[in-house]
């Protein structure tokens, strides 16, 4: 842990950057998700998803940066890379042979509740340490993400 003048105790703020990079990689690889199922998407929705799923893309990168950022406010360090993105991420994988907008949907919309999930997990998880201020980011996560989940799966509506 770096030092700061944070008076958070240091076993909680060790604890939290834990929790933070965890959720700082599902964000990574749910944003290069977003990124996946814009460039790929094909069918009649077309531009609606195309555009959807670059919205997502530029609001779960606000949540990349927010995570990291506490995070290294509190003393940690971010840990943002490839391999430990890829080490540490919970978040199912993205099917590559997808093209068909329904399964861009699916699969997007499953990636979007795995996220939201674990979000909500972070608040009770940062609460129970004694940091509001990160379940307080989590809150809006959580609520952010519930949101995206909402517009995506609108497109599966008949």
């Amino acid at each position: 842990m770096n030092r700061t003048k944070n008076d958070l105790p240091e076993g909680t703020r060790t604890k939290v950057v834990e929790l933070l990079n965890a959720r700082l990689a599902d964000s990574i690889e749910l944003r290069l998700q977003a990124k996946q199922a814009h460039w790929n998407v094909k069918g009649p929705n077309f531009i609606a998803l195309h555009k959807l799923f670059d919205e997502a893309y530029e609001k779960v990168g606000e949540y990349v940066d927010e995570f990291a950022e506490r995070l290294v406010a509190l003393g940690g360090v971010a840990e943002g890379t490839s391999p430990a993105v890829s080490k540490r991420t919970t978040m199912p994988p993205y099917p590559l042979a997808a093209v068909d907008w329904r399964q861009h949907v699916e699969a997007f919309s499953t990636a979007l509740a795995h996220f939201a999930k674990f979000a909500r997990a972070g608040i009770d998880e940062s609460d129970k340490l004694g940091d509001k201020d990160t379940a307080d980011l989590f809150t809006q996560v959580s609520r952010g993400t519930d949101q995206l989940l909402w517009m995506v799966e609108a497109h599966l509506e008949k």
